[in-house]
């Protein structure tokens, strides 16, 4: 059983009022722009955690579609207004198409097909990298914001969303609650992935133990 605060987050979107369709193309629209971020991220880095994140999201994107297109179509036959239901629709469509473009991207790393020589050159010259780790219950972030723990300072590393259960948090900030079990997805310099494992309850393995370095 989960407990209260244990519950899918809330999202900034959900006390202003807005309607069932607009709150879940907004949701849309936030999770195909961390798609295609987690995208590029994934390529450059060579990143088959992340690639895989990005298929996990498409099935989010896939319901956030359906839900806004059945709820434009039943508010559009309520109000009398076919015009809007179209606007929103066609919205949704194109968020989706862009998610997809994400997923194509990701293809790419997870069938390991060969890279441009351009990307190639950025792999070998890039200093940061993105990771993904699940949050122990003995690590020092459970129950306790990101700014209590200083996460970005100790680490290097930011956490630019954090999956919960099945939904997400995007653009955490200073005063996001981090619960054990939640996934976080953090990008930052190479020598501070240990740092944020280790924050995280997860010892780092192989090259990431000579890679440890504390940040003040």
């Amino acid at each position: 059983m989960i407990d209260e605060e244990r519950k899918d987050p809330k999202t900034p979107e959900d006390g202003l009022g807005f309607s069932e369709t607009t709150r879940n193309l907004l949701r849309l629209k936030d999770t195909s722009e961390l798609m295609v971020d987690l995208s590029y991220s994934a390529l450059l880095y060579d990143n088959e955690d992340i690639a895989n994140e990005i298929i996990y999201l498409e099935e989010v994107a896939d319901s956030l579609e359906r839900e806004v297109m059945l709820s434009a179509l039943n508010q559009g036959i309520q109000d009398n207004d076919p015009h809007r239901s179209y606007v929103m629709i066609r919205l949704a469509n194109a968020m989706e198409m862009i998610a997809d473009a994400a997923v194509s991207m990701a293809d790419v790393v997870l069938r390991d097909i060969e890279k441009n020589p351009v990307i190639s050159l950025s792999l070998r010259d890039s200093k940061t990298t993105i990771t993904s780790v699940m949050v122990a219950r003995s690590s020092r972030l459970d129950g306790r914001t990101l700014g209590e723990v200083r996460l970005a300072s100790e680490s290097g590393m930011w956490v630019i969303a954090i999956r919960r259960n099945k939904s997400y948090i995007y653009g955490p900030d200073e005063n996001t609650v981090v619960m054990a079990g939640d996934m976080l997805i953090a990008r930052g310099p190479k020598k501070g992935r240990a740092a944020l494992l280790k924050l995280a309850g997860s010892e780092p393995k192989g090259e990431d133990d000579e890679e440890e370095e504390e940040y003040e």
